[in-house]
């Protein structure tokens, strides 16, 4: 095994890393603060090439792999989790179907912009009674001569508000056994029909566009029916597989960010005449946070190494989004509890953290369901 990373991860890690504490860093306090999406992030990062890091040159992209992509999210999350998922969800959610099952026309006129940094993506799956029971969608998708003619109601879609074309998930029919055949179709935001509106008032990745989205009498041709339209479900369960790493590389960096501030803070505070560090009951809070983050990174290293080399991934990207993100939350309790009542305060952070990083454990599929992913993979049914 070599578990050195080549001189290309390397060179996106450092690029992801200077960009986060350069740009996103002086400004997370305040976007949480406002819940305000920072636009001319975005911008920046796709003029860097950060949004087509896992894409090829031909669409726009930097030819990277899933490990670099990793890196960067990883980086990017360390200082602002809202930056961090909104990003991680329009590569992963917003492009990379395209990229697995979309057609050659469909690669140049939606991926290419993405990739390039100069549109967004969204992927619009939940709806109000589909969470994780996401067979039970609702969104209908119905033939209409050349077009489908889409009618239904998404809700908690990242970016949405700010993306140029979203990933609609809709039943287009019924299958052989009855069951509803559910098809990804992509829908420009800009078409007649398509009602979006952010006036969620979260409790934390509060900078991150968060979308309802209402879709009545929408039209689009059918020319937009991403992949197999009897294999839209298993499609979309493959791109949340990918989306998973994601998530899990964004609960390492909350991790990292919160073992990092409670580290310097046991550093410099002083009780009883020496700094909080030297008890031995700070130590094992700071030893096990620093564990943890690192079983967590190499458990999402792993998966993100086994998708780049077309090896079976499922079961590594639920481990690596369920033991990351739960690590994110522990160590931003502990780092909380290291700071004692300034980890209550906004300007340290950790308060932060904790906000940011128990949305991870609920989306992109929650702690259960990964469980559950698991347990299938171990054979149990």
């Amino acid at each position: 095994m070599n578990f050195e990373l080549t001189k290309e991860q390397v060179l996106i890690q450092e690029m992801a890393r200077n960009f986060a504490d350069e740009v996103i860093q002086p400004r997370a306090i305040d976007i949480d603060k406002t819940a305000t999406f920072p636009e001319d992030i975005f911008k920046k990062m796709g003029e860097l090439g950060f949004m087509g890091i896992p894409f090829p040159e031909e669409y726009g992209g930097s030819g990277g792999d899933t490990i670099s992509y990793a890196l960067a999210v990883e980086e990017i999350g360390r200082v602002c989790g809202s930056t961090g998922l909104s990003y991680a969800a329009a590569v992963s959610l917003g492009a990379s179907p395209i990229l697995m099952f979309g057609t050659e026309e469909q690669k140049q006129k939606y991926l290419k912009p993405i990739a390039e940094g100069k549109e967004l993506g969204a992927f619009g799956l939940t709806e109000p009674n589909a969470g994780s029971d996401a067979g039970g969608t609702k969104t209908t998708a119905v033939k209409d001569g050349d077009d489908f003619v889409i009618n239904g109601e998404k809700c908690f879609i990242t970016n949405a508000s700010f993306a140029s074309s979203m990933i609609i998930t809709a039943v287009t029919g019924k299958n052989e056994k009855g069951r509803n055949i559910i098809s990804a179709i992509i829908v420009p935001t800009n078409t007649e029909g398509v009602t979006i509106t952010s006036e969620y008032d979260k409790m934390g990745v509060r900078g991150s566009d968060t979308a309802e989205i209402v879709l009545n009498n929408v039209r689009v041709p059918q020319s937009n029916l991403i992949g197999d339209p009897q294999k839209g479900f298993k499609q979309f369960l493959t791109t949340l597989d990918g989306g998973r790493i994601s998530i899990g590389a964004l609960g390492v960096g909350i991790a990292q960010g919160a073992l990092n501030k409670a580290l310097q803070y046991a550093k410099e505070r002083t009780q009883f005449g020496k700094t909080i560090s030297s008890f031995q009951a700070i130590q094992f809070k700071l030893a096990d946070m620093a564990m943890e983050v690192e079983l967590a990174r190499n458990m999402v290293l792993k998966a993100a190494w086994l998708k780049d080399n077309g090896k079976p991934f499922s079961k590594e990207a639920a481990y690596a989004k369920l033991f990351a993100t739960e690590t994110a939350v522990r160590n931003a309790d502990e780092a909380i509890q290291i700071h004692g009542g300034y980890g209550y305060m906004r300007e340290y952070e950790v308060e932060r953290y904790l906000r940011d990083a128990k949305l991870l454990v609920i989306g992109e599929g929650t702690s259960e369901i990964q469980r559950i992913v698991i347990a299938r993979q171990l054979g149990c049914r």
